[in-house]
């Protein structure tokens, strides 16, 4: 790679889409970040990955996975289609064996496909049920049992955009669907992302971020920062593109989502029992996007919004013939709400024999933000 005070030059960032993709720039950072990645108590398996890698930039944060041992990484497939990002990425491939290129954007679903047809993807599937397994004689690190895939990991930084927190999304949707990677079993996904998207994945009930996305997280999966937050602070030492400049020029954004703001690492992993059962996706966000149009609005007021004669769910959510683990204080502000209560709320929901057949659901294409 060129020097990193050089990259401004290098890198041509003057369209929209190439300045809001941070890529890790700092080599030290990266190989911080890479082995924080890998190596977590909830990550490591003792087995070599197979790393899918999506919008790497030029390539500094695989550069450290390549500095991991054959007995801990396998294969890096590498997901790029910027031409100016390849020329750094293509080389690693001729002095790597463990490298795939591929030049296809990470953000479409058919570069996934083109994965599994390609066969690069060559590993075994893991049952959700059952993916813990039996490190022999290996050594392990840790005193307990990964349950986790024992091979596949997904890694990617996030564009600072609103496509951005799409994608992060998307990905957590797929988890209790077991679609996408997941159809391989509980992969673990590491993600460098900005900190106001981690507010919104992370916030806990009350909190003033608290939306759709806080929940389906929360229900699918455990996160955490891989490494202390202050470890890649400031912005400028560590990340691409690294100027003042760019930052200060999008002052009509919010402060926290305009480039300079921070950037940390964090892990994944899914739950082994999952909340949102398969297939009710449908059911949890229609009622998660009409709720939250109304997050400080007590239950009992809100609840009208999910459809005509919907108050009528208020008697079983609070019915004093249940046990009282099985019902909802409906006093609550929606943005209060736990993943129990939610759970109850879409059970009642569809017991309903009103609720209406068309959900009218979001397509991946179209994103509606929750508020």
């Amino acid at each position: 790679l060129p020097p990193t005070e050089d990259w401004l030059s290098r890198f041509s960032h003057i369209t929209s889409l190439l300045r809001d993709r941070i890529s890790i720039r700092n080599p030290v950072s990266a190989i911080s970040v890479a082995h924080s990645f890998v190596n977590s108590k909830k990550t490591f398996t003792g087995k070599p990955k197979v790393i899918v890698e999506a919008f790497p930039g030029p390539g500094a944060l695989s550069r450290a996975f390549l500095t991991l041992p054959s007995s801990e990484l396998r294969r890096l497939i590498i997901l790029e289609d910027h031409e100016p990002y390849l020329e750094y990425l293509r080389p690693l491939a001729q002095v790597d064996p463990r490298v795939r290129i591929v030049p296809r954007n990470g953000f479409s679903w058919e570069t996934y496909s083109y994965l599994l047809e390609s066969g690069d993807l060559d590993v075994d599937i893991a049952p959700w049920e059952n993916c813990t397994f039996v490190l022999a004689s290996i050594p392990t690190k840790y005193s307990y049992t990964p349950v986790v895939h024992p091979e596949l990991h997904f890694v990617t930084h996030i564009p600072q955009t609103i496509l951005g927190e799409q994608l992060v999304a998307q990905l957590f949707r797929c988890i209790p669907e077991k679609s996408w990677l997941f159809k391989h079993g509980r992969i673990p996904m590491s993600f460098i992302l900005a900190d106001w998207v981690w507010r919104r994945i992370s916030v806990r009930p009350n909190g003033i971020e608290r939306c759709k996305l806080s929940v389906v997280a929360e229900a699918s999966s455990h996160f955490f920062p891989s490494l202390p937050p202050e470890n890649l602070s400031p912005f400028l030492d560590h990340f691409h593109p690294a100027t003042t400049a760019i930052a200060a020029g999008h002052h009509l954004r919010p402060e926290a989502r305009r480039r300079g703001s921070p950037f940390l690492a964090v892990n994944v992993v899914p739950h082994d029992e999952q909340v949102i059962g398969k297939g009710t996706l449908d059911q949890w966000d229609y009622i998660l996007r009409r709720l939250f149009v109304l997050k400080s609005t007590p239950l009992r007021k809100a609840i009208s919004s999910l459809a005509p004669g919907a108050e009528v769910l208020l008697q079983s959510l609070t019915d004093k013939k249940l046990p009282p683990e099985q019902r909802v204080d409906v006093r609550l502000m929606v943005k209060q709400l736990t993943i129990s209560d939610w759970a109850l709320i879409v059970r009642a929901f569809d017991a309903w024999p009103f609720a209406p057949d068309d959900l009218n659901i979001d397509s991946y294409i179209s994103y509606e933000r929750d508020s």
